[in-house]
């Protein structure tokens, strides 16, 4: 199918565009649902190898099957043909050149909606989906991939400090000092001037430490990784800094001062992502100790939609591919009707309960959402669960009592009062 020869005020065409996938989701967790068709586009926009992006094909198959689906005529169709032309058009002319990943929202009949976001950090494969408001999953995702971390690229008398975020460098500073030179002499004259290239090398780390903590305070970074020669200064790093910094340093990197930027943002998510995927591991570890336990967690999409819902959810583990979920349809929509969910969808497949998942994690609880990319032991919970701040007593477990749907986060509960 071509593209629908639809009539298209130039002004709709202009997206809203969000700088960061964090940004974006702010942004959607606003949209409420709506009886109209919403469109969400994620698509991977790396280039190939002779420097073109594939996804056109996608877009032009997957909008006119949409479009397709829904009756002639219809207010629907003539809104989605709308958008099929405001999407095609925006991205025949607007993906920028460092673009690696672009996610897309809109909806002609909601006063021509459209919001997009591009990104440096590429989405898995390309997706649409068509719902009452904007799917999230794939961009909480890529906003847990891709969190922030610190790099500090230092030798004796040179430092670089780079925050790496969403596949780029979003803030940098750069410390040098004076370069001390090796001399021939000996005796006393040598050892003396020992002690003062030493004095520099630590005025030098010193002054990068007190920057580093500057960094990591103001951008609230939990992660850290050092660059540099292993030999001397990133001992030398390490002595200088306070236990609470030093907790946060995840690795550290062979690398010389020089090593450009994209170099080094690249060694780095490669430590950064083999840290998490130990982090991960503990993390649904110590989910199973504490659920096992009858303690501070829960397990399973029902406990875990009800936990959120009540606020109570420090931080949710869930399966990266939405289809490791497993629960009963029946059961889930107890759950939700509980809470007065309004738009419960006719059918909760893993897709849309995924999505619920990640919506109340941030709307309701405020809770930091990880992605398991080994997911065999969580899928033995359900593929997800969750880590609470506090328990609730059964009378506050409202609105329990107002449904004959007592989910088994409600027995649990009855521990504490």
């Amino acid at each position: 199918m071509k593209t629908p020869d639809v009539e298209v005020d130039e002004k709709a065409i202009v997206p809203k565009e969000a700088s960061t996938p964090q940004q974006l989701m702010d942004s959607l967790l606003k949209f409420d649902a709506i009886p109209a068709p919403v469109i969400s586009l994620y698509l991977d926009a790396r280039v190939n190898e002779v420097g073109k992006r594939n996804f056109m094909p996608f877009v032009r198959k997957q909008l006119s099957e949409r479009v397709k689906s829904y009756p002639l005529n219809s207010e629907e169709r003539a809104s989605v043909e709308e958008d099929f032309v405001r999407i095609m058009r925006y991205l025949e002319d607007g993906v920028r050149e460092p673009t690696q990943g672009v996610a897309v929202f809109a909806c002609s009949a909601l006063d021509n909606y459209f919001q997009v976001g591009q990104f440096e950090a590429n989405f898995e494969r390309n997706r649409l989906v068509v719902s009452e408001r904007p799917y999230l999953y794939p961009l909480a995702r890529l906003i847990d991939q891709y969190r922030r971390y610190a790099v500090v690229l230092a030798d004796t008398n040179r430092a670089q400090i780079h925050v790496f975020a969403a596949g780029r460098a979003v803030e940098q500073d750069s410390i040098e000092n004076v370069k001390t030179k090796r001399t021939s002499v000996g005796g006393w004259s040598q050892a003396r001037y020992q002690r003062h290239e030493e004095n520099y090398h630590l005025h030098h780390v010193k002054e990068v430490v007190d920057a580093l903590e500057r960094t990591v305070r103001d951008e609230q970074i939990e992660d850290v990784i050092l660059a540099g020669d292993e030999a001397v200064v990133i001992p030398l790093l390490k002595e200088q800094m306070s236990k609470e910094l030093q907790e946060k340093v995840i690795d550290t990197i062979s690398l010389g001062i020089d090593t450009p930027e994209h170099e080094l943002l690249e060694e780095s998510l490669t430590a950064f992502r083999r840290h998490d995927s130990l982090t991960d591991m503990e993390k649904v570890e110590r989910l199973l100790g504490e659920f096992r336990g009858d303690n501070l967690a829960v397990a399973g999409v029902p406990d875990t939609l009800a936990a959120l819902s009540n606020g109570q959810v420090e931080e949710m583990l869930i399966v990266a591919a939405a289809d490791g979920l497993k629960f009963d349809e029946e059961e889930v929509r107890k759950v939700l009707e509980v809470y007065h969910t309004d738009d419960i969808p006719e059918t909760l497949d893993a897709r849309a309960v995924a999505d619920e998942l990640v919506r109340r994690a941030n709307q309701m609880s405020a809770a930091r959402t990880t992605f398991i990319e080994d997911g065999a032991r969580l899928e033995q919970l359900g593929g997800v669960g969750a880590l609470l701040r506090y328990r609730i007593s059964e009378e506050n477990a409202a609105p329990y009592e107002q449904s004959d749907a007592v989910p088994r986060s409600r027995a649990i509960s009855k521990s504490t009062a």
